[in-house]
């Protein structure tokens, strides 16, 4: 089966007319599932915006959430309102809710919004200070303590973590290939940024090493078995090998031109 993978389409950059373009090429696109992992918009126009995407394809659309979705509200009730429109909609099917998703004979899917969790590169030394800060609600603003904010980072990076420790087990006894979407790059080697790895002021902002530690981990433990992970987020594109069994993919965007990052064949 064709899986057409978009990440960081933020579309709350886009006037009408390009949102009908690009939506027109998503219903034209020959895929039979669509994978989004991440940044489809605000969190006042994110339920408009999947319900777009999800009656110009008529087709299964499984997502999980970047950073700017929770942009002007607040995690909770932004997880709450996806949970409300999954349970009307019958194609649209947020991942960490999902489980483990069947796709062809041997491969699966499974995913989680996953969060930049301040434990690669030097969070104490980088002068970096996200909007996340100032336009989620849980982060308290700009001037909320750094070491409390890195708490909520490091929590929400275990969480993602804890989420992927339940279900890899189920998958990989089923499967033997594991599609993973996640927002954030799990692993340095897939933070790429203009063409290179981002350096150690980004890295806290821009990886979460707590997935990748049991992503690597699990897959250590099945050398018969293959992962694939479809991330975003610095919008970056490359590729990076971190095990024979491990592949990651990040996506490579720009504000006001999303595009389907590829169709790959589960």
């Amino acid at each position: 089966m064709k899986l057409a993978w978009l990440t960081d389409i933020h579309l709350n950059f886009l006037r009408p007319p390009s949102l009908e373009a690009f939506l027109g090429v998503l219903a034209g696109t020959e895929a039979d599932t669509f994978v989004i992992s991440g940044d489809t918009g605000e969190s006042h126009d994110l339920s408009r915006y999947l319900t777009a995407i999800g009656e110009a394809v008529r087709r299964p659309v499984y997502f999980v959430l970047g950073n700017h979705d929770f942009y002007q509200g607040s995690i909770a009730s932004v997880r709450g309102q996806v949970r409300v429109l999954c349970a009307s909609a019958t194609n649209l099917r947020w991942l960490p809710d999902a489980g483990v998703v069947p796709l062809a004979g041997e491969a699966c899917l499974v995913g989680h919004d996953g969060w930049g969790d301040g434990r690669l590169g030097d969070y104490h030394g980088s002068g970096v200070l996200l909007n996340d800060f100032g336009l989620i609600e849980e982060f308290g603003g700009f001037e909320a303590d750094p070491l409390e904010r890195l708490a909520r980072l490091n929590a929400l990076g275990d969480e993602a973590a804890a989420h992927f420790r339940r279900v890899l087990p189920d998958a990989l006894a089923r499967f033997r290939h594991v599609v993973v979407a996640t927002h954030v790059p799990p692993v340095r080697e897939a933070c790429w940024h203009q063409g290179r790895i981002s350096d150690d002021d980004w890295l806290p902002f821009f990886s979460c090493k707590a997935v990748g530690d049991v992503l690597a981990g699990a897959m250590a433990a099945a050398p018969d078995r293959r992962m694939t992970v479809l991330c975003g987020h610095t919008h970056g594109g490359g590729e990076a090998l971190v095990l024979p069994n491990l592949r990651v993919l990040t996506g490579e965007a720009r504000y006001g031109t999303p595009v389907v990052q590829r169709v790959l064949e589960v």
